[in-house]
């Protein structure tokens, strides 16, 4: 992952984009930051690397290994199954060439960086999946999921795409039933009560830790900026080693200091696709230019 910018003095008031501030709040590191052992948060800078051997030992160990691109897909269902639910989106513009002899060059880059790895078979994640599932979110990732489907393993959700309707939530629940019945009947484990209350149990407190995390933006100081929280994700849903560094770094952030430069940033709510490892450039060039990303 980019390694955030030097430590820069503080700037000042709220909403004063100011070059002094642009240049104080450009993302700055702890005292101890990134790169020292002693800080928390230095094991999510080999992040892909704990994902990738901890999928390698699951494979080995019979576990099926279920590729994810969309957080609609219900990873409880595939963890309660045995399997092990991992995030397969792209977010390198170097493998976007490369699917651009399939797909239109002006689809959506995330779409064509995410095949372009299957294109050059350059994901060690989507290698080894058993199974890759889809939903029906965009007419491109559909277009996607066809062209998959000639040499993988992929299943697609169909998300109703009218809420308001009186039938949608029944016709999502018949969907996630047959995710669950094609899951049974693939990987040939029962999803019992019990396994699923065990997946539900642990996708919450990965929920709830991140969740604690974010909330420390709320401050008008944070100890952190939004680049440094954004390095906190792991491309394995629940992972165990995962969760015990959101806690470690969650204690330590809670102790911490407010993050030096960040009293006078501009205060920027980022939504849109989420952003995958390798795709934060969209977040570093906000918080370069004076901004401080706080959701």
């Amino acid at each position: 992952m980019a390694m955030e910018p030097e430590g820069c003095p503080s700037s000042g008031n709220h909403g004063q984009a100011t070059e002094a501030g642009s240049a104080a709040c450009a993302g700055v590191r702890p005292a101890c930051g990134p790169g020292h052992a002693e800080h928390p948060a230095a094991w999510f800078d080999k992040m892909l690397e704990h994902c990738y051997q901890y999928a390698v030992q699951a494979k080995a160990q019979g576990q099926p290994v279920v590729g994810i691109l969309c957080e609609f897909t219900p990873r409880e269902l595939i963890m309660a199954a045995g399997g092990v639910p991992v995030l397969l989106c792209g977010g390198s513009a170097k493998t976007i060439p490369a699917a651009e002899e399939y797909l239109p060059a002006n689809l959506c880059p995330l779409i064509k960086s995410t095949f372009g790895y299957h294109v050059q078979r350059s994901n060690p994640f989507l290698e080894m999946a058993d199974l890759v599932v889809g939903e029906t979110t965009c007419d491109g990732k559909k277009k996607m999921y066809e062209l998959l489907a000639q040499s993988r393993a992929v299943y697609v959700l169909e998300l109703p795409h009218k809420p308001d309707d009186a039938d949608a939530q029944e016709h999502w629940y018949r969907e996630v039933r047959k995710f669950r019945d094609e899951l049974q009947s693939r990987f040939g484990r029962r999803i019992t009560a019990s396994a699923l209350r065990e997946a539900m149990r642990a996708m919450n407190r990965q929920r709830a830790l991140r969740r604690q995390l974010a909330e420390l933006m709320a401050s008008d100081r944070p100890p952190l900026t939004g680049r440094q929280l954004l390095r906190l994700k792991s491309s394995i849903a629940a992972m165990p080693a995962a969760l015990e560094q959101y806690e470690r770094v969650l204690d330590f952030y809670r102790k911490a200091p407010p993050e030096p430069g960040t009293e006078g940033c501009v205060r920027v709510l980022l939504t849109g696709v989420p952003m995958v490892h390798g795709a934060e450039r969209v977040l570093e060039i906000i918080e370069q230019s004076g901004g401080l990303v706080v959701a």
